[in-house]
């Protein structure tokens, strides 16, 4: 029988209710019922949700809106007529001795119906052009910003409107707060309901900076036009102020005057397009060039380095230029009073520079920087140098000839370990596909890489370049810092012919790599910065990077060596430890002998330095009849002065690979050696003048002994190794701070044992560095200066600029003159051209330095030392030997390099195209 159907209310599922209202089963657990019901979503509730939300909003608002009216009305009423100084930038040397400050020159005030309409709609175009269309705030222009801006993933356009502008320059601070960007908005708004349009553009600008410390249209007229009316600028000075609110330091037409004028074309196009002048007053305005000189002020010692210092403070933070001019900041720096001091006064003699056939002088740019950490001890980039002058020391680009052969040729080939500095290269007359490099003093089937570099033959450097592939030496210059283009993929780059060139800072940073066992460190001028509240905001992080081995750098060290004790570099000798490389570049002009740039650039173990010379506007009138001697002769001036009283100190050696295990020996009788005794007598003293502690001790008795000095400063931890290797008992620390105190121990080991067995620490002494105005010693008086030997050189030219391979062409003669021997060859068109100056000599080889690296060793009896901690000094001088060393005759020594137009060569200008053409030298020497 078919059971029944179950009903509705027989069914155990349910929960009670529905027809009949089932029972709920009796092990089923009871649902409680809801207190309350749930309250309906009804639209009159909805409504008045909204309405109470929406009045809320109102509120705060009319409140917000409220505020930043009273507060911009209250800002502005007691900002209006003043620029607001927290108080004077200061800035400081590597010592903590103040060198300058930064004091901003405000124009006089124009009034507004006294700017001339033209200027008015250069800025108008340039930086709001709907300017007498909104209201302060032009929310179209936030709009459209805030739209590339996340196209672009970052802040690539601004939305301020120049009423905005105005109101940043009143309300001083440099923070990115909504308060601050709050603040700026209440000002604007103030200022639009209480000024009219043309006063509101008249007071923009008449506060706005216009580079340097120069504040207003005005003062920024007379400072770069010497023009006081304003009616009298003509259309190219106008776009030529108007491209500067910008950035005013990137295109200030004294300092950057090639970036200047690209910006100008950039207003002057703007200014057209809004139809405010005609496409042919636009391109009359943008071809021509700024020539203007502003006259000479009252500008004191270390105006070039404290330029530089403001610029690298803008980019290595976020401060403005205006920032930095009104905000009170403390600067403290890398630079050698003394260095800088020497350097100027050697810029200021004539008698080291050739006199020019007219008013266009004969100009300079060197820098000196701290072979160990980068640092910039010194820097200068023209004579006669003035507030925000041309600093060709970073800013200009030349052609570095033989100088860069080391970098992009020798250097790679070595640290490629393809080749020894003894390897035989060839040096046959040859073509490299449509490339035929020239020797001004014949061939030979090869010859070694030492003589090659030596006597700076151009063969073996194109021939060891193609050897190893233009892209390793590319990507080796690279590494040191050289910025090189696609133009650069070529093997002219050997003998320094490169598209754009490259300058003193550059030079000086790469050749330090050579100085510190193969490790680059990019130049800084800035150790930190504090805020008006002595709050640091910046503190250099050092960032090193090992660019070639410690055996290839040295090697590199030892055959630059004997370029200056034997070879083309012997006018830079200063009487201690120095290796270097001449370089020069040839006019390239038909019958025309003379040179464009001549170089030299040297390191010791404690400086590098590079020297560049030559007109800033090379022609047929305006060429160097001296070579690279005058170069060396400038450097070695400078440095054997700024170097007197340091001791001098040799290149160390690297460690010495590990040797390949011996064949399998049957044991024999372990040798007993005595330990090495530890030292004693160890004592303390500050020299003032050298600016270093002086220590010495007992030596230790017995053969091949070697020290280690520890040094460990008050607050510090645990003691660090200062220096490794030390040969005598003797030592300095250059890099104690004054007002710090330090403890010094000395351990001695045997050179040579394997395990090196470290004897116990030498009593510690303490020591604290006195102040400034506490001298506790005298160095005594110099010997007298010497003079170096006559040099010759062969060196090369440069490519064209528009091309990547120069052909082949022209032969060489040339003449004698003192022992020294010039001429030059070259070749030209489509890449480069390239000459010859002849040198000879043999390789000295460095010693060992007493300062140096090392990671976990430890100080018997004493704490031990954090591992790979080194003994690096920060903007501190080297060693020096007493006496000082007096600039020599200069040489004769000639390069050629094409140009197509030399008198459109401008002040960073690199060099000309090459014409296939070549001259003959006439071994014509001229003093320095």
């Amino acid at each position: 029988m078919p059971n029944p159907q179950l009903s509705r209310s027989n069914r155990t599922t349910g929960s009670g209710g529905g027809n009949g209202g089932g029972k709920t089963p009796p092990n089923s657990p009871k649902k409680k019922s809801s207190s309350k019901k749930k309250k309906r979503i009804t639209g009159k509730r909805v409504f008045w949700t909204l309405f109470f939300t929406a009045a809320f909003a109102v509120l705060c608002a009319l409140g917000g809106y409220l505020f930043i009216t009273i507060n911009g009305e209250k800002i502005l009423a007691s900002n209006k007529d003043k620029i607001e100084i927290k108080a004077p930038t200061v800035i400081y040397d590597r010592t903590g001795v103040q060198i300058g400050e930064v004091k901003i020159q405000r124009g006089e005030e124009v009034p507004a119906e006294d700017i001339p309409k033209l200027l008015q709609e250069a800025f108008v175009a340039t930086e709001d052009k709907r300017f007498f269309e909104h209201s302060g705030v032009d929310l179209r222009s936030i709009g459209r910003a805030a739209v590339r801006d996340v196209v672009a993933r970052s802040a690539v356009e601004g939305g301020s409107t120049i009423t905005q502008q105005l109101a940043k320059n009143i309300f001083l601070s440099s923070d990115k707060t909504f308060f601050r960007k709050a603040t700026e908005v209440s000002i604007a708004l103030a200022l639009e309901r209480n000024y009219k349009k043309p006063q509101i553009l008249a007071m923009y600008l008449n506060r706005i900076p216009f580079g340097g410390q120069y504040y207003g249209i005005k003062a920024a007229s007379e400072r770069y036009f010497g023009q006081s009316d304003l009616n009298k600028l003509k259309l190219w000075q106008v776009a030529t102020l108007a491209a500067m609110p910008k950035a005013p330091t990137r295109y200030n037409p004294i300092a950057n005057p090639d970036k200047s004028k690209e910006r100008r074309g950039v207003v002057l196009q703007l200014m057209y397009e809004q139809g405010y002048i005609t496409e042919k007053e636009r391109d009359e305005a943008a071809k021509i060039n700024y020539n203007y000189k502003p006259p000479e002020t009252k500008d004191t010692h270390y105006q070039a380095f404290i330029d530089y210092v403001l610029q690298e403070a803008e980019d290595a933070t976020a401060l403005s230029e205006d920032d930095l001019n009104r905000g009170g900041y403390k600067i403290y720096t890398t630079m050698d009073a003394k260095a800088q001091q020497t350097l100027e006064e050697a810029f200021k003699d004539d008698s080291l520079f050739e006199d020019s056939p007219d008013d266009q002088p004969v100009q300079a740019s060197m820098v000196i920087t701290n072979s160990k950490n980068g640092s910039v001890i010194a820097m200068l980039g023209a004579r006669n140098y003035h507030k925000g002058d041309y600093n060709r020391a970073v800013n200009s680009r030349r052609q570095p000839g033989s100088s860069f052969k080391p970098i992009a040729a020798y250097a790679p080939a070595l640290d490629s370990g393809q080749f020894t500095v003894d390897s035989p290269l060839n040096n046959e007359q040859q073509s490299f596909g449509n490339y035929s490099p020239k020797n001004l003093h014949g061939y030979s089937g090869t010859v070694s890489m030492k003589e090659a570099l030596a006597e700076s033959i151009n063969i073996p450097a194109v021939w060891l370049l193609n050897q190893i592939g233009v892209e390793t030496g590319f990507q080796f210059a690279e590494s040191l810092g050289i910025p090189l283009t696609e133009k650069d993929h070529n093997l002219a780059i050997a003998l320094g012919g490169l598209a754009t060139g490259t300058n003193t800072l550059e030079m000086a940073t790469a050749y330090n790599s050579f100085a510190n066992g193969g490790k680059f460190n990019e130049a800084y001028a800035i150790k930190s910065i504090q805020d008006s509240n002595q709050i640091e905001i910046y503190s250099r992080i050092a960032s090193t990077k090992q660019v070639m081995s410690a055996e290839t750098a040295y090697e590199m060290t030892q055959m630059m060596e004997s370029v200056v004790t034997d070879g083309t570099g012997r006018k830079a000798d200063i009487g201690r430890p120095l290796a270097g490389k001449t370089g020069t570049t040839q006019s390239g002009l038909p019958g025309n002998s003379g040179n464009r740039d001549v170089w030299f650039v040297g390191y010791t173990p404690e400086w590098t330095g590079a020297v560049w010379m030559g007109y800033d506007k090379p022609d047929g009138e305006h060429m160097l009849k001296n070579s690279s001697g005058l170069a060396a002769s400038m450097f070695a001036r400078v440095m054997s002065k700024a170097l007197e009283g340091t001791p001098a100190s040799d290149f160390k050696a690297p460690d010495s690979p590990a040797a390949e295990a011996p064949v399998e020996q049957p044991p024999a009788e372990p040798e007993t050696k005595e330990p090495v005794g530890s030292p004693s007598g160890l004592v303390a003293s500050y020299d003032v003048n050298r600016e270093a502690v002086m220590l010495s001790w007992q030596p230790v008795s017995g053969e091949n002994v070697r020290y280690r000095l520890y040094r460990q400063e008050a607050s510090e931890a645990q003691p660090s190794l200062l220096s490794d290797g030390l040969n005598s008992p003797s030592a300095d620390d250059p890099s104690a701070l004054a007002g710090l105190t330090y403890s010094y121990a000395v351990t001695a080991y045997r050179a040579g044992e394997d395990p090196i067995v470290e004897s116990g620490a030498s009593n510690t002494v303490s020591l604290t560095v006195p102040a400034d105005d506490n001298p506790e010693e005298v160095v005594p008086d110099l010997p007298e200066e010497t003079v170096p030997p006559e040099e010759t050189e062969e060196d090369t030219p440069a490519p064209d600029e528009g091309t990547t391979v120069p052909p082949a062409d022209n032969g060489q003669n040339g003449g004698t003159d003192n022992g020294g021997t010039g001429g030059d060859s070259g070749t030209g068109g489509d890449g480069g051209n390239n000459g010859n100056n002849g040198n000879n000599g043999n390789t000295d080889n460095g010693g060992t330095d007493s300062g140096g690296d090392n990671g976990g060793t430890t100080v018997p009896g004493t704490t031990s030392p954090d591992p790979g901690t080194g003994g690096t000094n920060e903007g501190t001088p080297g060693d020096s030997v007493p006496g000082a060393v007096t600039p020599p005759d200069s040489g004769g020594d000639t390069q050629q390099q094409g140009v197509t137009d030399p008198a459109a060569v401008d002040p960073n200008a690199s060099g000309g195209t090459g014409d296939g053409t070549g001259g003959a030298a006439d071994g014509t020497v001229t003093q320095p």
